[in-house]
């Protein structure tokens, strides 16, 4: 594996996925800030929480495209719809598996069978976090294909 090939391309590529996320809600397609939802695990101010947020997730786009990168050397090859493919799964999985778990261990979350108490500020996503908005799935869904079609396009194996 070539380390700072998989750096390069997996911090684009997470680029790409949060800038997609953030326009998506700023077009007002999703409710849904990843950033936000991943500092308030570690911090209650609200301003320090998306920038800590921000480091998260980009560390977390780093790891995964090193996962990414193993499939690729697993199959033999690396191209864009390959990529594709896997940021579709990488999307199903975040939508039906780690958001709706997130309620259970996220210290600022309101769970699916209890509401809000006043240490707990943020609505959980539910099922393919459609409790920030119906066009979250969506939305989720081009951003990790774009993120895999990144991948699957620069990195060669």
């Amino acid at each position: 594996m070539k380390i700072l090939e998989i750096l390069l391309w997996g911090l684009l590529a997470t680029g790409l996925l949060t800038t997609l996320m953030r326009a998506s809600q700023a077009l007002h397609l999703t409710r849904m800030d990843v950033p936000f939802l991943l500092g308030t695990m570690v911090t209650s101010d609200r301003d320090r929480a998306k920038v800590i947020g921000f480091i998260i997730h980009f560390v977390n786009g780093w790891w995964m495209a090193l996962l990414y990168v193993a499939f690729f050397h697993g199959f033999g090859f690396a191209t864009w719809w390959l990529g594709g493919l896997m940021g579709l799964a990488h999307a199903a999985f975040v939508l039906i598996v780690v958001l709706p778990l997130l309620p259970g261990g996220h210290p600022r979350m309101a769970s699916d069978f209890q509401g809000p108490e006043p240490t707990r500020l943020l609505e959980p996503p539910g099922f393919l976090a459609m409790n920030y908005g119906y066009q979250t799935p969506l939305a989720t869904v081009v951003a990790h294909i774009a993120y895999g079609i990144v991948l699957g396009a620069f990195y060669q194996p």
